[in-house]
């Protein structure tokens, strides 16, 4: 998914690397860790009240304020995903939002990820116009 702000990609970066405050523009997520680089710990739980899931992430390509690649390694979530900023100018960039996500329980998985994946994208479009709306009100 993509969105473009108008903001400069460093300001689009600091937002997104800030991962304790992704909760404000990211639906129903809330992540932990502090780490920067190849390498650091990051967790995120989504859910709604008690039906949730935690994604554990480690960090596996670092190049601020372009891109940040991670390894989700948990039980329900597996494969890649991403951020990637792309300056527009001085004032303005482009935000890219990617998940290459192995489906779990096989066939049920990829039965379920009908329904499943219209939801995913439309929680990724919602998140990113949130985070396009926190961006440019500042």
């Amino acid at each position: 998914m993509t969105t473009d702000v108008a903001v400069p990609a460093e300001r689009a970066w600091a937002a997104i690397a800030d991962w304790e405050s992704q909760g404000a523009w990211m639906l129903a997520t809330r992540v932990t860790g502090t780490g920067s680089g190849v390498g650091a710990q990051l967790a995120g739980r989504t859910g709604l009240g008690p039906v949730g899931f935690l994604d554990t992430m480690t960090i596996t390509e670092w190049d601020p304020p372009h891109r940040c690649v991670v390894l989700h390694t948990g039980r329900v979530v597996r494969g890649t995903g991403g951020f990637e900023v792309a300056a527009n100018g001085e004032h303005r960039c482009r935000v890219v939002w990617w998940e290459r996500v192995d489906l779990p329980f096989g066939a049920v998985g990829r039965v379920g990820w009908l329904v499943a994946g219209p939801v995913t994208r439309l929680f990724f479009a919602v998140s990113l116009r949130r985070l396009k709306r926190l961006l440019e009100s500042r």
